[in-house]
């Protein structure tokens, strides 16, 4: 089952994600989640056998083999969503996958294998088992954008979760027609929940 789960990311993703083995998904280390330094952070980022930043990349590693496909990584003081100001530069509240391609397509499924491999079997699983508190577009938001005539907002599909150890917040925005080229999976700390939650609500 691991190595069908595993295959099935390899042939989702593309070339520039570092071929892996079964052993290295089993114990890619995720010591470095949000709520550790910034130091912490960084070492195990240098260390990941999958992210392996480029010289010169600390806390955002970007991958890309051609223009129409990217991968990065960041880890973040600051907590999702809008920008907003913290006293606190030493401790890491956000960490950030997106992923572009313009070839493939990207999916759900294929953001949430990235966030198996990016981090240990036990965070996955947080995620999975993790409630899902809201969801977008619903209906009325649907109604809404037809009526003001803004399909962007009918394009974007996510959820905001919340698990034992996490939040979640998953997004890919899919065109009206054609197949979603970009999204993003975002682990961060359960204290900014509500301040995400209410800027998904009202955006």
């Amino acid at each position: 089952m691991l190595k069908k789960s595993l295959r099935n990311f390899l042939s989702l993703s593309f070339s520039l994600i570092p071929c892996l083995s079964g052993g290295i998904l089993l114990n890619s280390p995720a010591q470095a989640l949000p709520g550790e330094s910034t130091e912490e952070v960084i070492t195990w980022i240098q260390a990941h056998p999958t992210l392996r930043p480029r010289s010169g990349e600390r806390l955002f590693v970007s991958k890309s083999d051609t223009a129409a496909q990217r991968f990065t990584f960041q880890a973040s003081v600051l907590p999702p969503g809008k920008v907003t100001f913290t006293k606190d530069r030493s401790t890491i509240r956000t960490e950030s996958m997106i992923m572009y391609d313009g070839v493939n397509g990207v999916t759900i499924e294929r953001l949430e294998e990235s966030l198996r491999v990016i981090y240990s079997p036990d965070i996955y699983q947080d995620y999975n088992r993790a409630q899902v508190i809201y969801e977008y577009p619903n209906q009325s938001a649907i109604n809404q954008a037809r009526l003001a005539k803004t399909p962007i907002r009918e394009a974007l599909t996510g959820q905001l979760r919340v698990g034992d150890r996490y939040g979640y917040w998953i997004e890919i925005a899919k065109p009206r027609e054609g197949k979603a080229v970009s999204g993003k999976v975002i682990v961060f700390l359960k204290s900014d929940l509500d301040k995400l939650e209410a800027e998904l609500r009202t955006r």
